[in-house]
Formats: C-alpha cells, structure tokens, sequence
C-alpha cells in the first residue's frame, strides 16, 4: 500500500475516531442548538426542532452529561445557554450546576418544541430555528453528527449544500474492503498509526471512572462483585466483559466523561475498543500488537459502517464488536484467512439484533456482543467458521458484510418504524 493511500485512510480514520461527552445523537442534536444560537446573536425566546426517527428514537432515553437528567430538553437547553460549536461532540463540556439550573428554567418556559420531521429519507437529520426579537436563526445538521448542511440569519443564507457533503465524498473515495483493512492495520508503519492508541487511554479511563460509581444499570461493576465473580470466575472472559460494559454505563447515564468514538457513536467507539485492549493485556501483547489490533478494530467497524449507513435498525454494537472479533483474533496470532472466519461467525450469529434507541441497557446488548465476538475468535483461530451453505453467509468476506448492511440499512426499516412507534406509544 503507498503513502498516497495509507494517508487517505488515516485521515478517514481521524474523521470518525473522534472523542465525544455523552450519546453522540443529543450531542449533536444541542450542537446544531448552538450553532443557531451563535448565528442568532442572543439567546432564543423559543426554539423549534425536528428531527429524523433514528435521532428521535435514540435521543429520548439516554443520560445527558453533567445534568442527572435524561432526553432532548435539556440538551436543547444547555446547547443554547453555554454550547459552543467549537467543542464539536464536547459542545456541552462547560456544562455545571448552575447551568443545570438555567436549562431547568429554559424547560419550565415551555419555549421548546421537538417535533419528527416528516418524509425525510435522511436517518441522521437534526433542524433548528432559533427565534429572538422578531428574528430567527435556523441551522441544520444532516449525515453525519457535526456535518451543517444550512445556516441561516433571517432571509440570509450562510450555508446551503446538499446533504452529500464533502465530508461525505471524502469517506465514499476510500474504497476499503477486509483485505485492504488487514493490510493497512498489519503493515503501515508503525508512527503512522499510533494515534489510536489515545482511543484505548480514553476509553480505559471511562470505564475506570464507571467502577467508582453507580451509574445506569451497573452491569460492569455488577461483574465484579462475588456473587458474579464466583459464577462466571475471575479470568480474560469476565475482565473484558466487565470494562467494556462499564464504559458503556458511565457513557449512557450521562457521566461527564469523554470517550472515544467510532463513526458517530460513543458506544461503538467504546465495543471496538476496549475488548481489544483489555484482551492485550491479559494476553500480554506488545504495544505494537495493540495498536495494529485497535486500528485492526476499528477499522473494520468504519468499513462496515459506509454501507450501513450512520444510523439503522441494526444495533451498532454488532458492527463494533465485529471489529473487535478482528482485533482479538490478530491478538491471538491469527492471520488474514481466521480474520474473515471470525468476521463470519459474528455476522452469522448477531445480524438482526435491534437498536430501540440509546440508552442503560445498551451495556447489555454490548456484553452479550462483547461474548459473542471472543467466542467468533476462538473459533476462527481453531479454523473454524460459519460457512456459506449456512443462511446469509457467503464465501467471499466483503459479500457477507454487504449482507449484513443490507438487512440493516433495507431490510429492518420496518422494524425501525415498528421500535418508534413502540417507543413512543407505551402506557397508551
């Protein structure tokens, strides 16, 4: 691979491996808040959002850093009262009590309305108008979660493109397949890639964070009690299962902590993350094997991600955790052949698992994927793996992962309806 390709992939990867402070869809949803807020001048008297289903849906049960308080208002709220659109995905990490305090009041005032934006085929689509003094302000964000498509002043437009950003291009012109992921992951050099390391420190550091409280479910400090202990045994297994849900508990309950995301999502940043580094030094990798596992990792989870699209009705913690399933594997010694079996027996075991929206439980469904994604591993490195005479899998690795994607970007929009409706009609 040449230099002009390597450096085309690092910086795709620089663009989706981001940190980000809470769930990635009212991150972003408070980050178009400000930048109507900046355009308008002051703060807003009302302010009008609508917003796709995928952003609705995952928006509505999650923690949002810093407030103890769950959903968009507040979001909304403190995006317009201290957002700053130069924090990007951090846009809220000035946020404190007294703030708190103003955005509680901001809701009190019944000046925010959330409505679903109707017959957008758009699955990431966050649009905001800001009204003050007889003026408005309207910014919208639309394909990926920092990507303004519009801005506006009034009847002065100051952003106007189509959804196919540049950004966008940019991702699309990096053809990837699973080979040419081995090949960047295995053999770039190593000073060229060792940036992903800072995805293990942060990700490691929210998990660490998540052991000293008690946030969402607990599932990861749960793990480490004697009961769970003296079930499951204290060994790789229950260590790796218990970091990566912790990250993840702290990350949905709202903790003010950063993590390292994965194409727009904390929770995948955390899935392709923390197995492959909890994993290394049980295992006791080198630092170089980590790094070409991490990049191994979350590599493979971008990859998978360009045809899934950023949001869909099939839970990203199954595409992260594929990488993970990569990562682990090359950790184990493996080479490209057990790689692709590793990728199979994931896509063949946890294909059609529902995203219902980001929230505690999420820890859960990445625990269980976590699992599922050591055991694809072991498989593979025994040479064993989930053929083509079995249901979607096929022999060629790239066709499985266009399997896949195609039930979650086509095949699950009417189970996506299907989980909003349901979300949003409960006790009725």
């Amino acid at each position: 691979m040449n230099i002009t390709e390597r450096t085309q992939i690092i910086n795709l990867v620089k663009r989706e491996v981001v940190p980000a402070i809470g769930c990635t869809e009212p991150i972003a949803v408070a980050l178009c808040v400000a930048y109507a807020t900046e355009t308008l001048g002051c703060r807003p008297e009302k302010i009008d959002v609508y917003l796709s289903a995928n952003v609705l849906k995952n928006a509505m049960g999650v923690g949002i850093p810093g407030t103890g308080m769950i959903g968009l208002p507040i979001a909304i709220a403190l995006g317009a009262l201290i957002g700053k659109t130069e924090y990007q995905l951090e846009v809220l990490k000035d946020c404190n009590p007294d703030e708190v305090a103003r955005g509680k009041a901001m809701i009190d005032e019944n000046c925010i309305d959330i409505k679903l934006k109707e017959n957008i085929s758009e699955k990431l689509y966050i649009e905001v108008t800001c009204h003050a003094n007889g003026h408005q302000a309207t910014a919208t964000i639309a394909g990926t979660h920092t990507n303004v498509v519009y801005l506006a002043y009034d009847n002065d437009v100051r952003i106007n493109q189509s959804n196919t950003t540049t950004q966008a291009s940019e991702e699309e012109s990096v053809e990837l397949t699973m080979e040419r992921v081995w090949e960047f992951a295995t053999t770039s050099p190593l000073e060229e890639i060792e940036f992903i390391r800072e995805a293990a420190r942060l990700n490691r550091a929210a998990a660490e964070f998540s052991f000293k409280g008690n946030y969402g479910h607990c599932l990861g400090k749960t793990m480490q009690g004697p009961l769970e202990l003296a079930i499951m045994g204290k060994n790789t297994f229950t260590h790796v299962l218990s970091y990566t849900s912790a990250a993840c508990d702290a990350r949905m309950a709202g903790a003010m902590v950063p993590v390292m995301s994965n194409s727009g999502s904390g929770n995948q940043g955390i899935a392709a993350t923390m197995p492959v580094v909890i994993f290394a030094e049980d295992n006791k990798n080198s630092d170089e094997e980590l790094i070409r596992a991490l990049m191994l990792s979350h590599l493979t989870t971008i990859y998978i991600k360009q045809t899934l699209g950023r949001l869909s009705a099939l839970c990203g913690c199954v595409v992260a955790t594929t990488g993970a399933s990569c990562g682990i594997t090359y950790l184990l010694g493996g080479n490209y052949t057990q790689v692709t079996y590793a990728v199979k027996n994931m896509i063949a075991n946890l294909t059609g698992m529902i995203c219902d929206g980001a929230k505690p439980s999420c820890a859960l469904k990445i625990t269980g994927s976590v699992a599922n994604c050591m055991m694809a591993a072991m498989l593979a490195m025994e040479g064993r793996h989930v053929t083509a005479l079995e249901g979607i899998i096929d022999e060629d690795v790239d066709k499985c992962i266009r399997n896949l994607t195609r039930i979650g970007a086509q095949g699950m929009n009417e189970t996506d309806s299907l989980v909003l409706d349901i979300m949003t009609h409960k006790g009725c």
